[in-house]
């Protein structure tokens, strides 16, 4: 009988591992959302806001407002299949945002977690990553110092028409 060589076990070993990293981060990405009557406006503390754009698959995720001119009036929701811990970054943002974290349910979101005034980054390389402490299945972008004009925080509801 003859005994398999080290470097044979250690090559099928990482090829396995390497598979297994690639199926897992391949699965674990978010895939396209169906919204069959995807909202158009959203209210907080009686105020009603257009949205601008709406990311519901992977491709529109990945890009969200990178190089797009964002003024006052720009939003833009995010739309995950499930809830998650979504993390974020500003690569070509041309401005600060507040990123707005919400556990959604028939049109109805709460804010679960949020960060205000994150400034947009030109280098990809040097751009933090923004993450929540909660999950959450929508995410919405919006100028920066939204939140703090129109009283938005962990709890407040936000709804979506």
């Amino acid at each position: 009988m003859r005994a398999t060589n080290p470097r044979t076990i250690l090559a099928i070993t990482i090829a396995l591992a390497v598979l297994s990293y690639a199926a897992y981060t391949f699965l674990s990405i978010p895939r396209a959302v169906s919204l069959p009557n995807p909202p158009s406006r959203f209210a907080v503390n009686g105020r009603t806001f257009g949205i601008t754009y709406i990311a519901a698959d992977q491709n529109s995720r990945a890009t969200g407002l990178m190089n797009k001119k964002v003024t006052n009036s720009t939003t833009m929701l995010f739309v995950f299949p499930s809830p998650g811990e979504y993390s974020f970054w500003m690569s070509g943002v041309n401005t600060t945002l507040d990123i707005i974290w919400l556990n959604v349910s028939a049109d109805v979101g709460r804010v679960v977690y949020m960060v205000r005034n994150v400034p947009g980054c030109s280098s990809p390389v040097s751009c933090p990553v923004y993450q929540p402490y909660s999950t959450a299945n929508w995410v919405l972008e919006v100028k920066g110092g939204f939140a703090e004009a129109h009283g938005v925080e962990v709890g407040t509801t936000i709804t979506f028409s």
